[in-house]
């Protein structure tokens, strides 16, 4: 009888398992092609990005600094510029393979497409974790809602298309968070000493993580312990919290390790600190250093790299931002500069889940993560794009998926409906905005700015015009079948020395006038110049005056185009009443 009575729940449990394990097997295949739809289809969008754009300002540099390391070994030249190198060596391996392979050196353009190419094993992984990461918190729809809303962003498929490290930190720090919130209930090594090399790697990737990675890992424990226990009244709280503090510090600690084991030493003395020791007064204090800088041989390291980033965010950099330039960093920056570059449909996605009343959905810990960045932003003094902020992107898109799906889990009815039509036509009109900027995604400026054409006016530097912008103006000049374009260039691409382009650096006249200079001239000028911060020098100041004063002739995306060959038309009341205004000005 005991047998018979056990037996219809043996068989209960053996089809409940059957069943569970085949509904997981539908929602892993459903999960796959999911992420293999909009990631090929992003891909596709990348690649071809990729071989249209002109080099940015930084990737020439990149990749010459980075086939050095793996011709030399040694980071001196990325560590003198605080740029890390972990992506810098994933994008140019697969340019010095080509090269040994091929027993001689890419061209440029080659060795360019190579390396952005390389950028997509970044974006591949950001996409896996961002399907795991919203799977973990609002279920499976979580993960895909999550890709959908990162793989339509044009800003972030801007980014992934070039060979510059914003993607690859993104990427490092979501893994790092994934990892971190998985295993705070496991063992030593899964809950430490993973963190702690992903840590180091994020670290590698970009200076920024070296303060990032910090934030995000300590969001999600205030998060976990918060709603675990009554914080902070709750003492098991506060003891979780103080165990917490620990493994982090832990963390940052191996993570520093890992990086500077990674970068190595040329067991060299630096020279700067040889410089400032004998700058100091005679004594004691004097020849110990002297002595110190001439025989401590531990240098290029990666301290000089961050060390050089404190400095340069210590240090501060002038501000463009609503058409205006500031002398110095504005707290409002990055909280402004976001809302211009991200889609309208990502941005106004939590009020349609307050509106729904599932506020409690958003309160998850990548949703915290990009709050918490948010407020940081603030404080960050380098402000020459957005693309500082990428990590909070991928952040805010990540909560807000998986915050949908736990929304739309609750609700029933018409709001489940609504919600759902809702987030079909936010990320369709996402996509479509992606499809429209294609392939100027870093230009990408939503339309309650007043759209992407206007972008310029608003942000400039790799918000906008980052240098990419020679082949269209090479197109444009094939167009109109003119002989020989001025150009006034904002950038490194070496084709500007390429006929029919020939530069025209009017920032460094020094015994002729700008209207000398441009007179008979057609003249295209980068936007950066005509709108952003690095006009200081008289002479830059008195040719954006000039050039503000008549009207363009035409336009790429990237340049404004003056012909100053005959009697330029000044502008007049038709004109952009902005340009008026600045003319006026």
């Amino acid at each position: 009888m005991g047998a018979v009575w056990h037996t219809p729940d043996r068989c209960s449990n053996y089809t409940r398992n059957d069943k569970d394990r085949n509904v997981n097997r539908r929602a892993a295949i459903g999960d796959g092609a999911w992420l293999l739809c909009f990631g090929l289809a992003s891909t596709v969008w990348c690649l071809a990005a990729a071989a249209t754009l002109g080099p940015t300002f930084d990737e020439p540099t990149y990749i010459r600094f980075g086939l050095e390391h793996w011709h030399t070994g040694s980071y001196k030249q990325l560590m003198r510029l605080g740029a890390m190198p972990l992506a810098v060596d994933v994008q140019t391996l697969p340019v010095y393979l080509w090269e040994r392979w091929r027993g001689g050196p890419l061209s440029f353009w080659d060795a360019l497409c190579c390396a952005r190419a390389a950028t997509l094993v970044f974006w591949w992984i950001l996409l896996i974790y961002a399907l795991r990461a919203g799977n973990m918190i609002g279920g499976t729809w979580g993960g895909r809602i999550a890709v959908a809303l990162l793989a339509c962003e044009p800003v972030l498929l801007g980014h992934a298309a070039l060979a510059t490290s914003d993607i690859a930190v993104a990427t490092c720090l979501l893994v790092l968070a994934v990892e971190f919130r998985a295993g705070r209930e496991s063992r030593w090594p899964r809950r430490v000493v993973l963190p702690a090399v992903l840590y180091g790697l994020a670290v590698l990737a970009k200076a920024s993580a070296l303060v990032f990675g910090p934030l995000c890992l300590l969001s999600i424990e205030v998060r976990r312990i918060w709603w675990a226990g009554k914080f902070p009244d709750n003492a098991a709280a506060r003891e979780s919290m103080r165990r917490s503090l620990f493994d982090v510090a832990k963390i940052m600690i191996g993570g520093l390790a890992v990086t500077f084991l990674y970068c190595g030493s040329d067991w060299t003395t630096e020279r700067t600190f040889i410089e400032w020791a004998q700058t100091l007064p005679a004594g004691k204090f004097h020849d110990a250093m002297l002595w110190t800088s001439e025989h401590l041989r531990i240098f290029t390291n990666a301290g000089e790299g961050l060390a050089q980033q404190i400095k340069h965010n210590i240090r501060g950099h002038n501000s463009f931002i609503f058409g205006r330039e500031y002398r110095r960093a504005v707290w409002f920056y990055f909280p402004v500069a976001l809302t211009m570059k991200m889609t309208l449909s990502l941005l106004a996605a939590p009020l349609a889940i307050l509106a729904a009343g599932r506020a409690a959905a958003l309160r998850n810990w990548a949703c915290l993560i990009a709050g918490i960045l948010l407020l940081y932003s603030v404080t960050c003094r380098v402000q020459i794009g957005v693309r500082f902020m990428i990590p909070l992107i991928v952040f805010l898109g990540v909560g807000l998926g998986a915050a949908a799906a736990s929304a739309l889990s609750q609700l029933h009815g018409w709001k489940r409906t609504a919600l759902t039509i809702w987030l079909v036509a936010g990320i369709s009109s996402a996509a479509l905005a992606s499809i429209r900027v294609w392939p100027h995604g870093i230009c990408f400026t939503n339309l309650a700015w007043g759209g992407t054409a206007n972008g310029y006016r608003l942000l400039s530097d790799s918000n906008y015009d980052w240098g990419q912008g020679l082949p269209d103006l090479r197109k444009w000049q094939q167009q109109h079948g003119v002989e020989e374009v001025n150009v006034w260039y904002f950038g490194t691409d070496p084709s500007v020395h390429v006929a029919p382009l020939r530069e025209l650096p009017l920032h460094r006249l020094i015994n002729q006038g700008v209207t000398e200079a441009v007179k008979g001239k057609l003249v295209a000028v980068s936007t950066t110049l005509l709108y952003g911060s690095y006009t200081r020098e008289p002479a830059s100041q008195e040719a954006v005056a000039l050039f503000r004063s008549h009207r363009p002739i035409g336009r790429t995306t990237t340049f404004l185009i003056y012909d100053f060959r005959g009697s330029p038309r000044s502008l007049d009341a038709t004109d952009h009443p902005t340009e008026q205004r600045r003319a006026n000005n």
